[in-house]
C-alpha cells in the first residue's frame, strides 16, 4: 500500500462554512467564490480530498473505504432539484487505510457503505465540479470534546505530505432554532459578534484557545450544539503555527449561519 502513496509538497488545510444545503445549487457570491478558488486548488493537483463533515456523526471514529461513494441526500423539505444532484467522485480506499494507520491513539473502524454527505458534496460540487479527484471522509465522534478532536487532528498531519487536501466542513456559527430563510434576513448581532471574536483568535493564531469556545461572546446562541463547530477543530489541529492563514469567504447567511471559510498553509 505505501508504495502507491508518494510524498508530495505540503498541502494546505481548509475550513469551509457550508451552510444551507441549497448552496449546492445556488449561484451566489459564496458559490462563485468557491468555484473561483477551486481552480487555484486544482493547480495543486491533490491526490485525494479528505472531508471531516458536520453531517457524519458517530459513536467512535470511522473512515470511509468505499470505492464508489454514493451521493447522500441527508435532508428533507427541499426542492426536487436538490435531490437530483449527484457528485460521482471516486473514493480512495488506499488513503483511507493509510489514514487509519496514522491514527494510533484510538481504534478507527473501516466503513465501506457511507457515501458523501451534503457537508462534503455541496461544497466539492463548486470547488471541483468535474468530480475527478478521489474523496473520502472521516467521521466525528460526537461524544468527544473539541480538545479531543483538535488533538486527534494532529495525528493526520502526515497526510498533508501525501497529496491529501483536508477540509473541515461545518459552520462557526450555526443556530437552526433562530434561522431566517427570507431574502431580507439580517444577521443577529450575537452571530456577528461571535464570528468576529473567533476571527480575532484565528488571526492571532490562538488555535487551541478555540477548543474552549464557551467563553466567547454569546456562545450558547452561536453554538447551541457543537456538531458544526467540531470540523474546525480538525483544520486547526492540522495547522503549524508558522503557516499563513487566509480568509476565503466571510458572511452571515440566514441571520444565524456563519459562512466564514479559511485556508491555512501555502
Amino acid at each position: 500500500m505505501n508504495s502507491e502513496i508518494t510524498k508530495t509538497a505540503k498541502m494546505p488545510v481548509l475550513f469551509i462554512g457550508h451552510g444551507n444545503p441549497m448552496n449546492a445549487i445556488y449561484d451566489n457570491l459564496f458559490t462563485q467564490t468557491l468555484s473561483s478558488y477551486g481552480k487555484e486548488l486544482g493547480n495543486l493537483s491533490p491526490s485525494a480530498v479528505l472531508v471531516i463533515s458536520a453531517h457524519w456523526l458517530s459513536k467512535g471514529t470511522y473512515v470511509s473505504t468505499i470505492l464508489t461513494p454514493p451521493t447522500i441526500h441527508d435532508f428533507s423539505g427541499f426542492p426536487d432539484e436538490l435531490f437530483q444532484v449527484q457528485y460521482p467522485a471516486p473514493g480512495s480506499p488506499a488513503l483511507a487505510l493509510e489514514t487509519k494507520k496514522l491514527i494510533t491513539s484510538i481504534n478507527v473502524e473501516e466503513d465501506n457503505k457511507f457515501g458523501l454527505d451534503h457537508g462534503a458534496w455541496s461544497i466539492l460540487k463548486h470547488l471541483f465540479p468535474l468530480a475527478d479527484i478521489p474523496v473520502y471522509q472521516l467521521s466525528i465522534d460526537y461524544k468527544k470534546s473539541p480538545q479531543w478532536h483538535f488533538d486527534l487532528a494532529r495525528e493526520l498531519k502526515p497526510l498533508r505530505e501525501k497529496g491529501v487536501l483536508i477540509i473541515g466542513s461545518g459552520n462557526i456559527v450555526h443556530n437552526l432554532y433562530m434561522v431566517d430563510f427570507s431574502n431580507s434576513a439580517k444577521p443577529f448581532p450575537w452571530a456577528v459578534e461571535f464570528d468576529e471574536l473567533v476571527k480575532i483568535r484565528l488571526l492571532d493564531k490562538k488555535y487551541e484557545s478555540l477548543t474552549d469556545y464557551k467563553d466567547i461572546g454569546n456562545s450558547y446562541l452561536a453554538v447551541p450544539s457543537n456538531d458544526h463547530y467540531l470540523p474546525m477543530m480538525y483544520t486547526l489541529g492540522l495547522a503549524d503555527k508558522d503557516e499563513p492563514l487566509q480568509f476565503i469567504y466571510e458572511e452571515i447567511q440566514n441571520a444565524t449561519i456563519s459562512m466564514r471559510s479559511f485556508r491555512i498553509g501555502n
